[in-house]
């Protein structure tokens, strides 16, 4: 992977996390929060902010801060690197552009049997008329 922010850009916060921990629960700060700014990084090229953007749009608060949070694990450690996880899939996912559609051509074989088909469900459809007496 060629994109990664550099760890100078990444703010991390630690706060309290619901979840399993029994009594010390309440003590530890445990839930890792990640703030990215997503905008002001010098990581990511235009086109690959553009697509990150319009994938990740729900995800940037107003200032254009990417907000991961975690609190799957029990210490700080493993959830701060699960959220760095969840930053490198959501990079993989916008560092190339989707590939162009080649539309392709349907073949005779199957025109014909696309016409058969409707053809039969015309059919069907006109023997639920009345019948007529002519």
């Amino acid at each position: 992977m060629a994109i990664f922010p550099h760890f100078s850009e990444l703010e991390f916060t630690f706060v309290r996390s619901s979840g399993p921990g029994g009594q010390n629960v309440n003590k530890v700060n445990s839930k890792a929060v990640l703030r990215w700014n997503v905008t002001n990084t010098s990581c990511l090229s235009e086109e690959v902010r553009v697509r990150f953007m319009n994938r990740y749009g729900n995800k940037l608060s107003g200032e254009g801060d990417l907000i991961l949070s975690s609190d799957s694990f029990r210490d700080q450690g493993r959830n701060r690197d699960d959220c760095i996880e969840k930053l490198k899939e959501m990079l993989n996912a916008v560092e190339f552009a989707p590939k162009k559609r080649k539309p392709t051509k349907m073949s005779w074989s199957r025109k014909k049997k696309n016409e058969a088909s409707k053809s039969a469900r015309s059919d069907v459809k006109k023997m639920r008329g009345k019948p007529s007496y002519d």
